[in-house]
């Protein structure tokens, strides 16, 4: 004999058997905790995810951007006080993220806040950024430079522009195939790329202040440039900023860290505080070694070459060269690591296709999305329209840290009850001026370079097409039986 079901339970049985509705309303998608079959594996150490987020932060941008700044302010002290300035800037950001990374220590980083906070479509929009721009455009933009750089020290004389696109596309592919075999073969090559860098960066702070051929002087000597005002120091401190972005990186590997509550906010605003001392100090090495008037000089190549050579005289440079490489290398592999996270928690959530959703048996990673990223990086590589993502991610990117500021202050009215092993100091205030910051950011950009704003609002825009597709494609799935 057959019993029937009643009326309640055929009533929970039916909404256990639907698809979640994504609406574009606040929902909470979280997945229960406790390992699954299909979720990736808690074994990143916080020494490994530390590496991710120094190598994500420091790339190429603080070896040039003092250059470009002695040119526009040539004021060695307010120079000086921009980049403390945004240190500051930077712990107070890494906080805000630290409080959302804790609360919700699952894959996905800001995709995860922005679902969380404002629903389905600013969710995948973001997800869609991070995957054309924010991980693509960077890692294509990255891989080229650090092919340029290692061709620098190993010079070609014929077909050197083929062979720096070989050396890049190399470079992609061969830490995707690192990537894929797993979280342990990732972990060594991150924490060996990154304590490299660091060890060398240390060589050159040290070394250029104890042996180097500097003068203390050089801090006193002003090079104001005509023209010079307020806004120009704004702008700077723009370019300031660029240099200190990548401190929510670990938040996008969240669901493979170890004990992520406790250990997500020690890394954000440690790590950050770490980058901005390394920042302060590579910035007063380089006035040390030249005046402002001299790291202004055109051109204006990494300033960091014209600072080595000035130390140590001009066979130095070569060995910055090299610096640079194996800085942006660390930066493309903590991209190539936490960006098929993002694709991945889209395709768990059935907003990208369910080929995505899967981990590796062996290996418990989302090689398919990692292919995805890299023939993605690879395309922008060889037709060169990276440089085009570049120039108008700016805008596009301060947009979306200005929404993740405001899920801080979103979920805190909306969800009350959710655990929050870390919270925001000086809540709301803190928050609240960061998001000011960062509207302003916005603003500007959009006024002093609209058509760049406007080409990168479509590029935005140009993911509501797939949004539509899978979101029809999910609804018309069968149900399961």
């Amino acid at each position: 004999m057959v019993c029937e079901p009643n009326e309640k339970e055929k009533r929970e049985r039916l909404e256990i058997s639907q698809p979640p509705d994504y609406t574009d309303e606040p929902m909470s998608l979280s997945p229960p905790p406790g390992h699954s079959p299909d979720a990736p594996r808690r074994t990143i150490g916080w020494f490994t995810a530390a590496c991710v987020l120094v190598s994500n932060i420091i790339g190429g941008g603080i070896f040039t951007t003092t250059g470009f700044l002695a040119r526009d302010i040539g004021d060695p002290l307010l120079m000086l006080a921009l980049w403390f300035l945004g240190a500051l800037v930077a712990l107070a950001g890494a906080t805000a993220y630290a409080e959302l990374g804790a609360a919700y220590p699952q894959a996905g980083g800001d995709y995860l806040y922005l679902r969380e906070a404002y629903g389905a479509l600013p969710a995948f929009l973001s997800g869609w950024t991070s995957f054309t721009i924010g991980f693509g455009a960077a890692i294509a933009a990255s891989s080229v430079g650090f092919a340029s750089y290692l061709s620098r020290v190993l010079p070609l004389e014929e077909q050197q522009s083929i062979f720096e696109t070989g050396l890049a596309l190399g470079l992609v592919w061969c830490l995707t195939a690192v990537h894929a075999a797993g979280v342990g073969a990732g972990g060594l090559l991150q924490r060996l790329l990154t304590t490299a860098k660091l060890a060398a960066l240390g060589v050159l702070i040290v070394g250029g202040f104890l042996f180097g051929s500097g003068a203390w002087e050089h801090l006193a000597v002003r090079s104001i440039p005509a023209g010079a005002s307020l806004g120009s120091a704004a702008v700077a401190f723009i370019f300031v900023m660029y240099c200190y972005l990548g401190w929510n990186v670990v938040g996008y590997i969240a669901g493979e860290i170890a004990e992520p509550t406790r250990t997500l906010p020690r890394i954000m605003i440690g790590g950050t505080a770490f980058v901005a001392a390394i920042y302060l100090s590579l910035n007063v090495l380089y006035l040390y070694a030249l005046p402002m008037a001299q790291l202004a000089e055109p051109p204006i190549l990494p300033v960091a070459e014209k600072a080595a050579a000035a130390l140590w005289g001009p066979a130095a440079a070569r060995w910055i060269a090299l610096l640079l490489a194996l800085s942006l290398a660390g930066g493309v592999s903590a991209m190539m690591w936490a960006g098929p996270r993002v694709y991945w928690a889209m395709a768990k959530d059935g907003v990208l296709s369910p080929w995505l959703a899967g981990l590796h048996e062996s290996s418990a990673v989302p090689v398919r999305a990692m292919l995805i990223q890299a023939l993605w990086a690879s395309v922008l590589i060889v037709t060169g329209t990276f440089e085009q993502l570049v120039i108008y991610s700016g805008v596009v990117l301060a947009a979306f840290v200005l929404l993740v500021l405001g899920a801080v202050i979103r979920l805190r009215r909306h969800k009350p009850g959710l655990p929050r092993p870390y919270l925001v100091p000086f809540y709301p205030w803190l928050p609240g001026i960061l998001m000011i910051g960062a509207g302003g950011l916005v603003g500007s950009s959009i006024l002093q370079h609209p058509m760049e704003s406007l080409l990168g609002l479509a590029t935005v825009l140009a993911g509501l097409p797939f949004y539509r597709i899978w979101s029809k494609l999910r609804h018309a799935r069968p149900m399961p039986s």
